[in-house]
């Protein structure tokens, strides 16, 4: 069994109190959030359009409009804006140094509907060992131009499987959809801790619940969606989205790293008592002979 647990995180109000763009867009161009969506929303009814491909649209045309040239470097400035939930920051080398103590390596995902280049500005970024989100196809002037990744509410999952079977190239469907024996994936289902914060979230929380990992809704507010999808199975734990140790959503996640752990040395206890006893069968059938 593998000693590696995998925490994927959605990033908008899950570890953002707020849409990416409100904080490093909007602003921008002088347009409230409210109107920004408004349009895309509009423009995605009215062309029954993905609605991720019709924000970015919305983001490239808006852009142009006021003369902005929105390249990566600028999305990567835009991406210091964003503010962050309560503890944050410092969570992920306290988790990790968790579970080491317990005989866990811990990665970190992120898998996002938002746009790749904005969280690549932000301060957590670096803690991420890969960030599956949306990205734009730059013109060689360096300047966005067109959708290059759309990562909508259903295809987030697909990213969960790359995650299972170490298969980060984006690029690499061969490799994903190739059929894998269960002892050569990297990180099982059963190790895998997924954080949301609403319903956009349910096809992934649902895949690693069901597979036998583990999913967390986060909320601002009480009685929201964080309780729906804890009432309808969709999600096995709920906690308000504070990062600071002490707080519920520290020991829930400390709780399930230690089920992992647990786990992860039962089956090695399994496997090494299965080996020995395959070797005790073999020699008495040696000896039979």
């Amino acid at each position: 069994m593998s000693n590696i647990a995998a925490i994927m995180y959605d990033f908008d109000k899950t570890l953002s109190p707020k849409d990416m763009q409100d904080y490093a867009f909007s602003s921008k161009i002088g347009m409230p959030a409210e109107e920004f969506w408004g349009r895309c929303n509009e423009l995605m009814h009215a062309n029954n359009m993905d609605s991720i491909l019709a924000y970015m649209y919305y983001m490239v045309k808006l852009a142009r409009e006021i003369g902005w040239k929105l390249t990566r470097d600028e999305f990567r400035i835009s991406g210091r804006n964003v503010k962050l939930f309560p503890g944050v920051e410092e969570w992920f080398s306290r988790i990790n140094e968790y579970g080491k103590s317990i005989g866990l390596e811990v990665e970190h995902y992120v898998i996002s509907s938002g746009v790749k280049e904005i969280i690549e500005g932000t301060p957590i970024a670096k803690e991420f060992r890969g960030i599956f989100a949306a990205e734009f196809l730059y013109d060689e002037n360096g300047e966005a131009i067109w959708p290059a990744m759309a990562v909508n509410y259903t295809s987030k999952t697909q990213f969960i499987y790359r995650i299972n079977k170490d298969v980060l190239d984006v690029t690499d469907s061969r490799k994903l959809n190739e059929s894998t024996p269960e002892e050569n994936k990297r990180i099982p289902f059963s190790n895998m801790i997924y954080l949301g914060d609403g319903l956009t979230d349910v096809p992934c929380m649902k895949l690693v619940k069901t597979s036998g990992g583990h999913s967390v809704a986060v909320y601002q507010k009480e009685g929201g969606e964080a309780e729906k999808l804890l009432l309808q199975g969709r999600a096995g734990y709920i906690a308000p989205a504070d990062f600071r140790e002490g707080q519920r959503l520290d020991t829930t996640i400390k709780a399930i790293l230690n089920v992992i752990a647990a786990g992860s040395v039962a089956t090695s206890i399994y496997v090494e008592d299965k080996g020995t006893a395959q070797k005790r069968l073999s020699k008495r059938e040696e000896n039979k002979v």
